[in-house]
């Protein structure tokens, strides 16, 4: 059997794998900042010319590490990766990495809170010229991306509103002119992702949300080709530090053996939920994108089999029914995270999203009403239970 035809699931256990001498069954754990050499001459080959299984400092890269980027790459279907220290390091890295002061990029307006602040906010400072588009309407991107566009970004399901990119348009229009397509995946999952295949150049993970999946480590990564990758990405951040601690690279790793199990179970919690509250009156809305009343369900079931673990509910009431509601939770969790093994909920436009101004708030569908509640992997029947208690108390 050709290691091309394994399934995911084989994949996330087995790829990428680095047995010392000593022939340890379970990946090892390379805690060290150097590397030392047999002599001067060969310190001075291995800066010039770095071999595959060669290391010369934590921050360019480590045994351990490069497990849990051969892997991570291996699923995505990429050619290579590199892992951060955060998201978010691997959010900035991958746009500063490409971007220089004249630049032209198009993104998605509706972002993570901190994705929005990369792009509206520090891209500017530096010289980068944005702009911000409806990402749901092709239209519009064909509109904003022009010739001489640099790159474009987006989230290909955005958080926290759930809207869905039709992301092989997007891919195609950007590509028509030379734009490298930059794609946060975090919501998407690595299971059930689609930007490769849809044409994405780099595609961007926290690693802390679904790959730790425990609540437990930081981390991130980025992959693409290796030109990308083992270029202007590892170039970029491996100068200014943004790369991940070998510990927190161990902890994932081993995290992935058990990826698939955990997000399809999630993701089947979350169409489940869908199912169980919709059309309570104390809803204006739930929506997930491959239950049947989200408004792109068709695009999104064309692109994926599901859709992440994660709903989001709209109270009617504002504010004051959304902490009534989120208060007489008793399985979830009130936190700014999701995709732990425990169920969250958090009110968006108070915490991860409070920075957002409120007069732009409605155009990326963010309401004071607004939870997002990201199933965990307690018994389905409790959260299902939990949930509508909560509503009840509304």
């Amino acid at each position: 059997m050709s290691k091309r035809d394994w399934k995911p699931r084989t994949h996330l256990i087995h790829d990428g794998v680095r047995r010392s001498q000593y022939g340890e069954v379970s990946e090892a754990l390379f805690l060290t900042q150097g590397f030392v050499y047999e002599s001067a001459e060969a310190a001075e080959a291995r800066f010039v010319s770095q071999g595959e299984d060669e290391f010369i400092y934590a921050r360019y890269g480590n045994p351990t590490t490069r497990m849990f980027e051969d892997r991570m790459a291996a699923i995505e279907g990429c050619e290579d990766a590199f892992a951060t220290a955060s998201g978010m390091a691997a959010v900035a890295g991958a746009l500063m990495s490409v971007l220089k002061a004249g630049d032209h990029l198009v993104s998605s307006r509706a972002l993570f809170g901190s994705c929005l602040y990369i792009v509206s906010e520090v891209l500017p400072k530096f010289g980068v010229e944005t702009t911000l588009v409806d990402g749901t309407d092709p239209e519009a991107w064909k509109a904003a991306i022009r010739p001489g566009t640099k790159a474009v970004f987006l989230e290909s399901i955005s958080n926290p509103t759930l809207e869905v990119i039709d992301l092989k348009a997007v891919c195609d229009i950007a590509h028509a002119v030379g734009a490298l397509v930059v794609v946060d995946n975090a919501m998407c999952t690595p299971i059930y992702t689609y930007a490769k295949k849809a044409g994405a150049d780099l595609v961007i993970y926290s690693t802390t949300k679904h790959v730790d999946g425990q609540g437990r480590c930081l981390g991130g990564i980025i992959a693409g080709d290796r030109e990308l990758i083992r270029g202007p990405v590892e170039t970029y951040i491996k100068h200014t530090g943004g790369a991940i601690s070998p510990f927190n690279a161990w902890v994932q790793l081993k995290s992935l053996e058990t990826l698939d199990l955990r997000v399809r179970q999630q993701a089947a919690t979350a169409l489940a939920l869908c199912e169980a509250v919709d059309g309570h009156p104390a809803l204006a809305s739930v929506r997930y994108p491959t239950y049947r009343s989200h408004p792109q369900h068709d695009l999104a079931v064309s692109q994926a089999e599901a859709a992440g673990t994660v709903i989001t509910v709209d109270l009617r009431g504002g504010k004051e029914a959304a902490f009534r509601f989120l208060n007489a939770l008793e399985v979830f969790t009130i936190s700014n995270n999701f995709a732990d093994a425990k169920s969250i909920a958090t009110h968006p436009c108070t915490t991860t999203h409070k920075n957002v101004p409120v007069e732009k708030r409605p155009e990326l569908g963010l309401t004071d009403g607004l939870v997002r509640l990201s199933m965990g992997l307690e018994d389905p029947e409790d959260i299902i239970t939990d949930v509508r208690a909560a509503l009840d108390a509304v």
